[in-house]
């Protein structure tokens, strides 16, 4: 049997070049539907989602154990058509939205906006076991049919930047000494200071350190830049790291003392920081520390946090509710147990969408 719904779809319009939204924005966009011949439909509606999963297994002896959470950030949704009970089936229903429940054969466009809710939502990614997704979905239902469905992924990107945060600004500094052992003698110090806590994505990190090197041998500073992901669930945490930037220093001799600068660049495509998230915390360390023989290398971390690039101004955009975010207190616990799970944010309800009387119907498909 023919279906009668020959193409469904749903789409966005980008408000800046970047093609992404935060918080507070307004998206709006196009429901599509084309028919191949006359079809009673029981409800329409369009939906914009915001959810964070990670799943992942461990093994222990011939027991496999399935670690699984999410976190819901909001589900806002509009009808588009709408069922009525103890109504004619070609009965006209004056909700500014569709002339009828019976479509006829040819296609259709409902467009929609919705607003983002005015908060510092975690930013879209990606990683090994888990996700923070964003998505506009479509459903169509029409009676003993199975459901259609449509969706599109939009980017949400941080509202935070380093102008609006103090605690991202804050100058960062941290002292190592260490007595040196077995087959070297004297000691190491290391005082280090970088000029902040937030950095862009391709921005680069200007490191300034003084050492003395009361060793017997030579030493070498080293810098890393990693990355640091957990995943929560159940009460666990899987946990998965990846060196970034890696540079090494000019070598210097015993009884020595030197200041030290060197600029450590992140990458431009590297991944925004996502610390407000109760099941992903997505996290950035700079170490540096000294390439000592025959011992461990004395070291110092500081945490980082990854900013947008710039921020785009929005394209025809209404005015957003709020201000700039913040990562709110920057402890950095030692990658422990994340913030409880927080409800599902309630929205207040967006504006409606422009009247479907101005919206041209596409030509029937029954006249080509």
């Amino acid at each position: 049997m023919e279906d009668s719904v020959k193409a469904f779809s749903v789409d966005y319009n980008p408000i800046n070049k970047d093609n992404t939204f935060t918080g507070g924005d307004f998206i709006s966009g196009n429901i599509t539907l084309e028919l191949a011949k006359d079809c009673k439909i029981n409800s329409l509606y369009v939906q914009i989602k915001g959810k964070a999963n990670v799943l992942w297994t461990e093994h222990y002896g011939k027991t496999v154990v399935v670690y699984s959470d999410k976190e819901k950030f909001f589900s806002i949704k509009q009808s588009v058509i709408q069922e009525f009970k103890g109504q004619g089936k070609f009965a006209v229903y004056n909700i500014n939205l569709i002339h009828s429940k019976l479509c006829i054969i040819g296609g259709y466009v409902y467009p929609f906006t919705f607003q983002i809710p005015s908060e510092d939502l975690p930013p879209t990614f990606k990683g090994s076991f888990g996700k923070v997704q964003y998505r506009v979905k479509a459903y169509l239902s029409r009676s003993m049919r199975p459901d259609s469905k449509a969706n599109v992924p939009f980017t949400i990107t941080s509202k935070a930047n380093s102008n609006c945060s103090p605690e991202l600004m804050t100058p960062q500094h941290s002292i190592k000494d260490q007595k040196l052992k077995l087959f070297n003698s004297g000691k190491v110090v290391m005082d280090v200071k970088i000029d902040k806590m937030g950095f862009c994505q391709g921005e680069g990190m200007q490191v300034t350190a003084y050492i003395q090197n009361s060793s017997s041998r030579d030493i070498k500073p080293k810098y890393c830049l990693y990355m640091k992901t957990s995943f929560f669930a159940k009460g666990k945490r899987k946990v998965k790291t990846k060196d970034l930037v890696k540079e090494v220093g000019e070598p210097i001799p015993p009884s020595a003392s030197q200041n030290v600068t060197r600029v450590i660049t992140a990458p431009a495509t590297i991944g925004l920081s996502i610390l407000n998230c109760s099941v992903i915390k997505h996290e950035y360390r700079l170490r540096v520390y000294l390439d000592v023989k025959y011992t461990s290398d004395p070291e110092v971390k500081f945490p980082i946090v990854i900013l947008p690039s710039s921020a785009s101004p929005a394209l025809d955009q209404h005015p957003a509710n709020g201000g700039y975010g913040s990562y709110g207190v920057y402890g950095f616990e030692a990658f422990g147990n994340p913030s409880p799970t927080s409800a599902a944010s309630e929205p207040s309800a967006p504006p409606p969408p422009p009247s479907y009387g101005t919206y041209s119907l596409y030509p029937s498909l029954s006249g080509t």
